[in-house]
């Protein structure tokens, strides 16, 4: 029996339809890594091609050695947006209005290895690609004509990425997506009712009520199917101390982070069969960091099935399994994970 939940963060619908499991589909595998070169000639993200790439702003570690790093961040060679754009609003009659498209687009490149996704990495090169995530979100915050930054990740050809060597992206700009508006105005309206944080009291809720949709906890952090998913196997990794940015969540927490997101990575790379996914860190505007009623967190998105015409002509999502299901599955994955991987999960699980 299908029912319609609703995001209480978003306040958007979406329909949960089991039943839609069952439907005959070809979904594209992605090649395993060990299809894959761990070099490629032709990739301007492997060592030895650094030339192909943009000024560098960033290396971590630094070194002189042109070949000698684990993560680098260079400007998008195709980039949606330039720093030379204009800010300026130009009204073109009564209904239409545009600007120039100044922002930031930057590529994080997460690893030397041209075939080594994120759930196959090192809890350790996790941490600096983390690192380096929240050095490039500091830098460029201190623009002031930048209002949001939006770090990504599409990993696999069906979540939209263009070359197999594992990277991330950036992007800044001094607009709002309509998203991320709707997700303030509806976490500001909860703190002006309430006087507490939307995500804070959902957090504490759902581990009240038993956990059915908690993936796993630890000293910092819960991970959880959130009850409205728009996809099967939506995961959220929440801070459990409230904090708005992700630029002033503290750094010695990032270790830890590094393990839940590599686990859950792993998990969903064994439970699914190594499925397509976006990832996206949600951080409050750079203008209001501070503030009490937002709560940043990571949102992964296995590309389980094609965002098709409904969803498209509605703005409903339809999901093919419950959220208490789902987050079964991948306590039952960490659970029979080797002993060096799903560390941070096990005692959970």
């Amino acid at each position: 029996m299908s029912e319609f939940r609703q995001d209480a963060t978003t306040k958007d619908w979406v329909i949960i339809a089991p039943e839609r499991s069952k439907r005959p589909q070809q979904r594209p595998k992605k090649k395993a890594a060990e299809d894959i070169p761990a070099w490629d000639a032709s990739c301007p993200f492997c060592p030895g091609n650094e030339v192909e790439t943009a000024g560098e702003v960033l290396r971590i570690p630094l070194s002189e050695e042109a070949t000698s790093w684990d993560v680098r961040v260079v400007p998008n060679r195709f980039a949606a947006l330039t720093l030379e754009g204009d800010t300026t609003r130009i009204e073109e009659g009564p209904f239409f209005r545009k600007m120039g498209g100044f922002g930031v687009h930057e590529v994080i490149i997460d690893s030397p290895s041209h075939n080594t996704p994120p759930a196959l990495m090192s809890y350790e090169q996790i941490e600096k690609v983390l690192i380096a995530y929240q050095e490039r979100y500091n830098a460029l915050k201190k623009n002031r004509q930048i209002k949001h930054i939006t770090i990504f990740k599409n990993d696999g050809w069906a979540a939209g990425t263009s070359l197999v060597h594992p990277h991330s992206q950036l992007v800044a700009t001094p607009i709002m997506a309509p998203y991320f508006h709707r997700k303030f105005d509806v976490a500001l309206d909860y703190f002006a009712d309430m006087g507490r944080c939307l995500y804070c009291d959902l957090i504490a809720w759902d581990m009240e009520q038993g956990g059915s949709r908690v993936v796993a906890e630890t000293g910092k952090f819960v991970v959880v199917h959130p009850y409205a998913s728009h996809v099967p196997y939506e995961t959220w990794i929440v801070p459990k101390t409230h904090c708005a940015s992700f630029g002033l969540f503290p750094t010695v927490h990032i270790a830890e982070l590094a393990m839940v997101l590599k686990d859950v990575l792993f998990c969903l790379h064994q439970g699914l069969d190594n499925p397509a996914y976006n990832l996206v860190i949600d951080s409050t505007t750079t203008d209001d960091e501070d503030d009490p009623y937002y709560h940043w967190h990571i949102r992964i998105i296995p590309r389980l099935s094609t965002i098709a015409g409904f969803e498209m002509g509605s703005g409903i999502y339809i999901s093919t399994m419950l959220p208490e299901d789902t987050a079964s599955h991948m306590r039952l994955t960490a659970k029979s994970c080797p002993a060096d991987v799903c560390i941070a999960f096990k005692d959970y699980a």
